[in-house]
């Protein structure tokens, strides 16, 4: 069928509305007509750096309704209101054990640029299209395996819910899911975007006494602290590790490092107490860790965490009865643009203009 998306041709180019070819769903998947869709900082890296074979349609925070099923599938329907999430093979040790965030093949399903069965679903004038995270959903329909696409309560509004598929799924699921902080604890948030702040808001939820955010931004601080902060720092203005350790009496028990910035990424491993255990979630590059004095001899964790280790199908619903509930409000952190203007919404994210943009494709 004919649909419209938003097709990257060489690295670093502009996103290019236009029409291309998607193909028939196979038996274990479906057709999803998308709403909208989120953007999110893996896709801005996926076009500027190449992360998939190019030419490509990428997004993969979409959201949509159910046009057509496959044969085989039995979870879904015609009509359902959909969540996609990142594919993942549903087969190996670590997706049966429920870890599907670190599936053996993850990359190569997530970033090679075929579906599940290692066929091309999407062209154009007889030229292959690279798919992104099993969906490519900057497009106005997306074919997903069944297994990566979650069914959602059809009383929250679709064009909301597609960011809970990837980025706000990795703050939240890492608090709730991974560290799992205890009531009454301490934690320190590095990175007020959409994954530091859903963070924030999941930290809320369990019951920490003290949770800090840090960031550069003074705005992201003041909606740091209406969703949940019960203090504040500037990374820019003062030194981060001290005042920590000043008001949590020598350190967090718990930090979540979104920003991938080496710099920080040590402070959020000396601002831990001893014992301590620090989540890493931004792409950080090669760095230098005292491990003797930031490790072994205070004990603490550093761990990597990916989608915050989460099975998108049992965690993304809990999420929406979060948001229903009044204790999850990460409609803040949205702003929308139509699909014309989606150039538009990676500068204003980049910029920092914008926290989480939405794109509405319908």
């Amino acid at each position: 069928m004919k649909i419209k998306a938003a097709v990257t041709h060489k690295q670093g180019e502009n996103f290019k509305i236009e029409h291309v070819n998607l193909a028939t769903p196979k038996e274990n998947e479906v057709l999803v007509k998308i709403v909208a869709t989120g953007v999110c900082h893996t896709d801005a890296v996926a076009r500027d750096a190449a992360l998939a074979p190019l030419p490509a349609i990428l997004g993969h925070e979409g959201s949509g309704i159910i046009e057509s099923v496959g044969q085989s599938v039995t979870t879904l329907k015609k009509g359902d209101h959909v969540v996609i999430s990142f594919s993942h093979c549903g087969h190996c040790e670590n997706c049966l054990t429920g870890h599907p965030t670190v599936c053996e093949t993850f990359n190569e399903l997530n970033f090679g640029g075929k579906a599940n069965d290692y066929t091309h679903r999407l062209s154009q004038n007889g030229e292959k299209l690279s798919t992104f995270f099993g969906q490519s959903s900057f497009s106005t329909y997306a074919i997903a395996h069944e297994r990566n696409v979650v069914k959602v309560d059809k009383d929250v509004d679709i064009a909301l819910l597609g960011p809970l598929g990837c980025g706000i799924q990795t703050g939240a699921g890492t608090v709730l899911n991974r560290i799992r902080p205890e009531f009454g604890s301490t934690i320190a948030i590095y990175g007020a975007g959409a994954v530091g702040l859903s963070a924030i808001m999941a930290a809320k939820i369990v019951g920490c006494k003290c949770i800090v955010a840090v960031d550069i931004h003074d705005s992201r601080l003041e909606l740091a602290r209406e969703l949940g902060a019960t203090h504040v720092f500037n990374g820019s203005k003062i030194d981060t590790v001290e005042k920590i350790k000043a008001l949590t009496n020598g350190g967090t028990k718990y930090a979540v490092e979104t920003t991938g910035v080496p710099s920080v990424v040590r402070q959020s491993l000396q601002g831990l107490r001893p014992l301590g255990i620090v989540a890493i979630l931004g792409v950080t590059p090669e760095m230098n860790i005292d491990v003797h004095n930031d490790l072994m001899v205070s004990g603490k964790t550093m761990m990597g965490v990916i989608e915050g280790d989460v099975v998108p199908r049992v965690f993304i619903p809990h999420l929406v009865n979060y948001y229903k509930a009044g204790q999850f409000p990460f409609d803040k952190l949205v702003k929308f643009y139509d699909f014309e203007q989606i150039n538009k919404a990676f500068e204003d994210s980049k910029k920092g203009i914008t926290i989480k943009p939405i794109i509405r494709i319908q």
